[in-house]
């Protein structure tokens, strides 16, 4: 028996500088759940949970006491006891002191081994859940490499070395299909605790979707990027399709989209490849709106923008040929330079410009001729141009 108690009591102090955990909640774990095993063990008893306490200790091993207190009249036995019985028990009782009293049953050692072992065996589980927990929220917004365990209608399952990382159906890159086996670069979209002690770890929410894994991929392939000198200011991203990103560099000698673009464009290659050929279009970012707007519509050249503040509207002119060019197929190309800049873009042909102008101009005299000062129509005045 006292090798039972040395070993028990040895074990968790094992556990606790195995595992770093604090051995003081270790034992008053274990020390809950006895209480609950002597309950269900000893309903014939009747004795309250709340009345019980177990105490572990190297000397006596687990001991269970029914905790009563002293009163002149008994009137409910399960929770008080006589002064005169508790008298006999120590001498220096008074009524309304706490009586503990030793009920520790013949075969508590080996339940108290039993239980001791599961509550250990639970601990550990939950520890190790808690660093991987904190491994990987640390991982949030960063790039992952998974290799793909399984495929399900609904979401893919990658090994993410110590957890496993979750990629939902809506979080596919267009067209990409997986296998088992796959190696693939996926972005931390967050991380969540185990919501039953049977699973093994934290879920990772991974992406492929994501703009951010746009962003790391050339903070990977770019050093100018993973030292700060060019920044990435915007991406806007179709996924499969195309993206685009604003970056400026801090340093003057420094062309950001060349940077970028790498010697014979092997850095933008790499995403590209990693991307499976996703289109990207590389924007120098400019705090002047009407310049930032001119180059997100890349590849289109724009003759000039006018741009109205208040509206958060930019009007584009682009020469006739290239009015298709600078929207894009579907609308695509103006869609993605407008999510890139933030503003609204409305693109007209150089053609289309002209023949506005006419009628503007034509309804400014008609306004003129009738004596109307220029103020009374500040709608229809065309915004301001930057060249």
């Amino acid at each position: 028996m006292s090798g039972q108690k040395i070993d028990l009591m040895e074990a968790i102090s094992m556990l606790a500088r195995e595992k770093d955990m604090n051995e003081d909640v270790l034992v008053d774990t274990i020390e809950e759940a006895l209480k609950a095993a002597y309950r269900r063990n000893n309903r014939q008893a009747g004795v309250a949970v709340a009345n019980l306490a177990v105490r572990l200790s190297r000397k006596d091993g687990a001991q269970v006491f029914q905790r009563k207190v002293v009163a002149e009249e008994v009137e409910e036995p399960e929770m008080q006891i006589s002064l005169e019985e508790a008298l006999q028990i120590n001498p220096n009782y008074h009524v309304g002191d706490i009586v503990e009293i030793d009920v520790t049953p013949d075969n508590f050692g080996r339940v108290a081994a039993q239980t001791a072992k599961q509550m250990l065996v639970q601990k550990i589980r939950e520890s190790e859940r808690g660093k991987i927990y904190d491994e990987y929220i640390e991982k949030e917004n960063e790039i992952l490499t998974g290799i793909v365990q399984r495929v399900e209608p609904k979401a893919t399952y990658l090994e993410l070395g110590r957890t496993e990382g979750v990629m939902e159906s809506n979080e596919y890159i267009p067209g990409e299909s997986y296998r088992d086996g796959d190696h693939v670069k996926v972005y931390v979209l967050k991380v969540r605790r185990s919501g039953s002690e049977y699973q093994r770890a934290p879920q990772v929410y991974v992406s492929r979707i994501h703009p951010g894994l746009v962003k790391r991929l050339f903070e990977m392939e770019v050093p100018e990027i993973a030292t700060g000198v060019v920044q990435i200011r915007s991406i806007a991203r179709e996924a499969g399709s195309r993206t685009k990103i604003a970056v400026y560099s801090m340093d003057p000698m420094i062309d950001p989209v060349g940077a970028c673009v790498g010697p014979r464009g092997s850095r933008v290659e790499k995403v590209v490849n990693e991307l499976r050929n996703e289109k990207i279009d590389i924007i120098k970012w400019s705090p002047d709106p009407a310049e930032f707007v001119a180059n997100a519509l890349n590849p289109a050249h724009v003759v000039s923008v006018f741009i109205s503040d208040e509206e958060k509207i930019c009007r584009v002119v682009v020469p006739d040929m290239q009015l298709s060019l600078a929207i894009g197929k579907e609308g695509q190309n103006a869609r993605l330079a407008a999510k890139l800049t933030g503003w609204k873009i409305d693109i007209k042909s150089q053609s289309q410009f002209d023949e506005l102008m006419q009628q503007q101009a034509y309804m400014d005299q008609v306004a003129l001729d009738a004596g109307f000062p220029d103020e009374d129509y500040p709608e229809d005045q065309p915004p301001y141009l930057q060249d």
